[in-house]
This record gives structure tokens, C-alpha cells and sequence, in this order.
């Protein structure tokens, strides 16, 4: 059995484009390796992607596949000679076998010639393999029930209607990102988009225990385990965030304690991007969506942090966001009602445009220096794969 997989973007770049084909077969022999027990083979060239495997491990390919940063789609293949009688047979035989399965009543060939030393075009080869099929569907060049492809290469692959793929860049050819994971709709999304860059995320939640239960954790973990499925691999930094937040509660005014939250956050979110190699924090914040995320206090945030930070849902807005959120399946998860700490002593009326001065001489107010270096040694470590179980750690 073979599935063939269309690049991305990745197709367009120049002299570096050998960098990301091979950081693409990377990540999939990565993920198979560690799943699957039969031999595999995978191959690329020529903007396509290869994959040759048992039949009993369709499933595991098609899962990957479904998950896959950096192409454009895929399909399960039919391999038949490079003659056009061949062919024929292939398509006929395709195209009964979706009739049966789907009922469809209309189709269309969708030809290609990448081997020009083949006696016959794109166009010819099309007409001559739409001939057997004409005797059990009818032609509909506009809105078919189904499209066969028909790809005359190295050798001859023959699939039906392609399932879209994820698209962007192979994770890991882009540096690596520090996602402020909450149990939220928004940061797994904004994980999803910068893996969807190219980037390797790692993961940081703020805990604040018994005001945010273990359920609420064990969201977290599934929410970044659903990550891991598109990021191949990736760490979960559980920060004990109890203390600070008591700290903030006790001093700092009222309407400034959520931003001052934030600022604590930025705080350990430092010493972790250095830890692990990072160059730039990721956050799941919209503008305006919350009183936080004014861009005053975005702005007072990212005076707190020593890394550049990335919002990739800067101009989104909830529609937008939750749409992802239910492409990716993460939508279910968040929206169970188990609260972060970010929503812990809100304030009723947060302030709405906060200015750095304000921000240093509060936060210098707090004297919680020590509770954050506290919260970040004592952090719990999650390991995620593509495959795995979670593995629990320390440092």
C-alpha cells in the first residue's frame, strides 16, 4: 500500500528547499518509527511524498497524515504500469469501487504528466481513461461526485479525491516558541499556528492550586497533548502559581491585579524560554478581547518579558478562533467548565490602559521575586509525543 502526500509552501523556497524537505521525512519517520512495528518506507522527490506501508497499518499513516504540518494534501494510491491500457484498467477499477462505496453518480479525470518521455498528454490521457468509465458514471467537468487523479511520474499513481492537508512549514525549521498554554480557547490555537510556521513549541501552565482543581490541569495536558500531535514533540511546564497570585492579591491594587498576574507570568515565562532554548514567547491574545488585552496592557506585558513576543491572533476574533479550534479538536476540551487561574480574583473593574511607570512601581511594590523563582524550580514537567502516554517529570 502507498499514500502519496502534495507539498506546501515549502515547494516555493530556493536554495534551503533540500533543508525543509528533509526536516519534513524527518518528523514522519519520527512519528512512524515510534508507532509502528512493520516496515516502512518513505520517500520524497519531486513534490510528492511517499509512503509505503503494510496494510495493517493504514490507520496510523492516515492519522499522521491527518496531522501533518507542511502538506497540502494526500491521498491513498493505486501504483500501475506506465502504459495507458494499464492505466485504464486502474481507473475503471477505482472509479467502480467508489461507486459502490459512495454511490456516486458523476465524475471528472484530473490528469498529470510530470514524465514528459510519455507518448501521450495530459489531455489525451484523460480522454482515453474516461472512456470505461463513461459506461457505469457520467462525465461533470464542473461538480463531479468524485475526481480521479491520474499522475504519470517515475511510475503511474492513480487516487481519488485527495483529503486536504494541514499545510505551512515542517515543524522544527523554525526555530522554537514558548507557549503560554491555558485552558482557554485561544493559546492552543496560537500553539497550532506557530507549529504551523515551522516552529517547535514548548509548553507553560500556571497552576494555582486548590483554586484551579486537577481537572482543570489534566485539561491542560490533553489540550497540549492535541498539540502534540501536530508538534511531534513537546514539553508541559506546570508552574505552582498559588503563592504568587495570593502575593498579588494581597498587594497590589485591586483593578491592576490581573495585569499584575500577567506580569508574573512574564516573569517565570523568562527564566523557562531561557531554560529551554526558546526565542520567543507565544500568548493567545486578541486585541480587545479582554481588559488585558488593550494594547496598553499588551504593551505593559511585553515590557516585562526579555524574549520577542508573537500573538498570532492578534487581529482574529472569536469566530475565527473557534473555528480552528474545531478543526484542530481542541474545541471540546477547552470549553469544559473547569477554571484557569487566570480567571481567579478578577477584578470588577480591571484597569483598561496601564502604563510601564504604573507597572514597575506596583510590581517592585509586590516583593515577589522570591515566590516566582520558587514557582519556577518547583514546576512539573509533562512529556508529549506523537504516540506516547504523557510522561511525568522533574528536573
Amino acid at each position: 500500500m502507498i499514500y502519496l502526500a502534495k507539498l506546501g509552501e515549502l515547494t516555493l523556497k530556493g536554495s534551503n528547499l533540500k533543508d525543509f524537505e528533509n526536516q519534513l521525512k524527518h518528523n514522519v519517520i519520527k512519528c512512524l518509527s515510534a508507532q509502528i512495528k512493520n516496515r516502512f518506507v518513505v520517500t520524497l522527490r519531486a513534490g510528492r511524498l511517499y509512503i509505503e506501508c503494510e496494510d495493517s497499518d493504514s490507520e496510523k499513516i492516515e492519522f499522521l497524515l491527518k496531522h501533518l504540518i507542511g502538506i497540502a494534501g494526500w491521498a491513498k494510491a493505486e501504483i500501475c504500469e506506465k502504459d495507458i491500457e494499464s492505466i485504464k484498467k486502474t481507473v475503471f477499477e477505482l472509479a467502480n469501487s467508489v461507486k459502490n462505496k459512495d454511490g456516486c453518480k458523476t465524475f471528472k479525470i484530473d490528469a498529470r504528466r510530470a514524465d514528459k518521455g510519455f507518448p501521450m498528454n495530459s489531455y489525451e490521457i484523460c480522454c482515453e481513461a474516461a472512456g470505461p468509465v463513461e459506461e457505469i458514471m457520467k462525465v461533470d467537468v464542473h461538480n463531479p461526485d468524485c475526481t480521479i487523479f491520474i499522475e504519470v511520474r517515475e511510475k503511474c499513481y492513480v487516487y481519488t479525491d485527495s483529503e486536504k492537508g494541514c499545510r505551512g512549514l515542517p515543524v522544527g525549521c523554525s526555530g522554537k516558541g514558548l507557549l503560554l498554554l491555558s485552558g482557554g480557547l485561544d493559546s492552543p490555537v496560537a500553539g497550532y499556528r506557530m507549529l504551523r510556521r515551522g516552529m517547535k513549541v514548548e509548553c507553560c501552565y500556571y497552576h494555582s492550586y486548590p483554586y484551579t482543581s486537577e481537572e482543570a490541569k489534566q485539561k491542560v495536558v490533553t489540550l497540549a497533548q492535541k498539540l502534540a500531535y501536530y508538534g511531534i514533540q513537546m514539553y508541559l511546564n506546570i508552574i505552582p502559581f498559588t503563592e504568587v497570585q495570593m502575593r498579588i492579591k494581597e498587594k497590589a491594587p485591586e483593578s491592576w491585579s490581573t495585569l499584575m498576574l500577567r506580569v508574573c507570568m512574564m516573569k517565570v515565562a523568562n527564566r523557562l524560554a531561557k531554560r529551554c532554548n526558546a526565542q520567543c514567547i507565544i500568548t493567545g491574545e486578541s486585541v480587545g478581547q479582554v481588559a488585558s488585552q488593550t494594547v496598553e496592557n499588551m504593551t505593559v506585558t511585553e515590557h516585562f518579558s526579555d524574549f520577542p513576543m508573537m500573538r498570532p491572533l492578534c487581529g482574529l476574533d472569536k469566530e475565527e478562533i473557534i473555528k480552528t479550534a474545531v478543526e484542530i479538536d481542541t474545541y471540546d476540551t477547552s470549553i469544559l467548565p473547569y477554571e484557569d487561574c487566570c480567571v481567579l480574583f478578577s477584578p470588577k473593574h480591571p484597569v483598561l490602559r496601564g502604563s510601564c511607570e504604573q507597572a514597575d512601581e506596583i510590581y517592585a511594590s509586590l516583593e515577589v521575586e522570591d515566590l516566582i523563582e520558587k514557582a519556577y524550580k518547583e514546576r512539573e514537567i509533562v512529556k508529549l509525543t506523537f504516540s506516547d502516554e504523557p510522561v511525568w517529570k522533574t528536573e
